[in-house]
């Protein structure tokens, strides 16, 4: 693997201008690349990351353990922030054996398979269910993740940043 390889924003930003309107499905996405229509869907997004696609839970009722990684690293804050787990997790001083997985889990699902933003904050949901690390690898990341990413290039060119969680919490009110 080239490590000198970075992320061109420049590229997605032209992919995403070569969208095509479809009538097809509406969580996937279609792009004219040259003579080509290719697809951005869920069994390709599945074949490549290998991540786990299912029924997402509703992840509200989700109680939070008390005394656990919440209130120990981040003293029950609502919004954990990315350099506040940075700091945590560079301090490497961890009061329980797994709490340096769990803080880790977090980490990678938020900044690596999400890819959100610096600014984007820890959710709360996210926290709970790490405190579980059956039910954190049983739950269907690759359906979560895929939605975020449809939701995101969809919106990416809309000038609007905000985030897909946000949205769907107002279309339910």
């Amino acid at each position: 693997m080239d490590r000198g390889m970075k992320f061109s924003g420049s590229i997605v930003h032209q992919l995403l201008l070569r969208e095509l309107h479809h009538d097809g499905p509406e969580d996937e996405m279609r792009f004219m690349l040259g003579p080509r229509s290719v697809r951005f869907s869920k069994v390709k997004f599945c074949l490549i990351t290998g991540l786990k696609f299912g029924v997402i839970p509703d992840t509200t009722r989700c109680e939070m353990v008390q005394n656990r990684i919440h209130q120990r690293y981040f003293g029950g804050v609502v919004k954990v922030d990315y350099e506040h787990l940075r700091a945590v997790l560079r301090i490497g001083v961890f009061e329980e054996q797994y709490d340096a997985v769990k803080l880790c889990l977090i980490y990678m699902l938020k900044w690596i398979l999400i890819g959100l933003d610096e600014r984007d904050k820890v959710l709360l949901w996210q926290i709970r269910l790490v405190e579980d690390l059956v039910a954190f690898d049983v739950f269907p990341w690759g359906a979560h993740v895929y939605r975020q990413s449809i939701f995101g290039f969809k919106h990416a060119l809309d000038g609007r940043r905000e985030p897909y969680e946000r949205r769907q919490q107002e279309k339910r009110r």
